[in-house]
């Protein structure tokens, strides 16, 4: 049992990190070293919690209680909010959305290869965003389950993979590059090896030279802001076009998702110790993506019975 250290204390903000490492030592020294080392129970090691470790969440603990005690200001630490833990799991709201927005990745899978035939040239490459979909809120899920160096690093590493696949395959439909085949087309290879070398680099640079948080968030809203334009492009010539109000979903899509990231921007302290800006933006993403696949169906069919695919 770890000891002595849930009593109120009347913190300020000037202290309260200076606070959270002598706590963190005090109980390290009292529970971790034999032989009054105190065991975790075993959910807690499972998900790879230690007893310093276990030592770091109840600091943190204490000093937010104490903090909201004394009528002060809620503090990160680590750079991030002091959550609640349930189950052992760090950011129980954050993992539940991000396992509904996997779940829209399985459902989509499923609605294209029931729907659209293997005939249609795009159906791979939605197949395969599927794929890198389920991917990447696998890894956001582990990584808000239990933060650690290497969870972080494949959840932002899937989060920058997803982004820079949506980016591949918008312009290869937009502009017609793939054949009806199923081949890929000289243009399609050289764009895919230069999506592919990119990505690469990106993945070198952060993990060889430098871990830099500002320059990973500039290169997915870039990339993401690329892929935006090239959708807002589709809408609004199709719509010229045709006069159909279904073809104005991609636009709707980039428009929800850019207010959801406002989120992101306005951060503040969890709700009930465990709903936070972030957890809310993954929130906002499971509709519009289930939409998005019923667009990506709609489009395919259309496109078929159009008759407009590129020999």
């Amino acid at each position: 049992m770890y000891v002595s250290y849930t009593e109120p204390l009347p913190y300020t903000n000037k202290h309260a990190f200076a606070n959270t490492r002598t706590k963190k030592k005090t109980c390290v020294l009292d529970n971790c070293r034999p032989p009054h080392q105190a065991p975790l129970p075993l959910h807690l090691r499972l998900l790879l919690w230690t007893c310093p470790s276990e030592c770091d969440y109840i600091c943190q603990r204490s000093i937010t209680a104490s903090r909201i005690a004394a009528n002060l200001p809620i503090e990160q630490f680590h750079g991030k909010w002091p959550f609640r833990r349930l189950f052992g799991v760090q950011e129980p709201f954050s993992v539940l959305f991000s396992v509904l927005n996997g779940y829209q990745h399985v459902l989509g899978l499923r609605l294209i290869r029931t729907t659209i035939p293997k005939s249609y040239p795009m159906r791979k490459y939605y197949v395969m965003f599927a794929y890198i979909g389920m991917a990447c809120w696998t890894f956001s899920s582990i990584f808000h389950t239990r933060d650690s160096v290497m969870t972080e690093r494949l959840d932002y590493f899937g989060a920058g993979g997803n982004v820079l696949y949506g980016l591949f395959y918008a312009p290869i439909r937009i502009f017609r590059w793939y054949n009806n085949n199923n081949s890929d087309t000289p243009v399609v290879q050289v764009w895919g090896f230069i999506c592919a070398a990119c990505y690469a680099c990106h993945v070198f640079y952060l993990q060889f030279i430098t871990w830099d948080y500002s320059y990973n968030m500039l290169a997915n809203i870039v990339v993401g802001v690329l892929q935006n334009l090239v959708w807002i492009y589709y809408s609004v010539t199709e719509y010229r076009r045709t006069k159909e109000a279904w073809r104005l979903w991609p636009l709707g899509v980039v428009l929800s998702i850019s207010a959801a990231m406002s989120l992101e921007i306005l951060d503040f302290p969890p709700w009930f110790d465990a709903i936070d800006a972030h957890s809310l933006w993954h929130a906002a993403t499971i509709l519009p993506t289930a939409w998005w696949y019923r667009f990506l169906v709609r489009d395919a069919n259309v496109d078929m019975m159009e008759g407009r695919l590129k020999a």
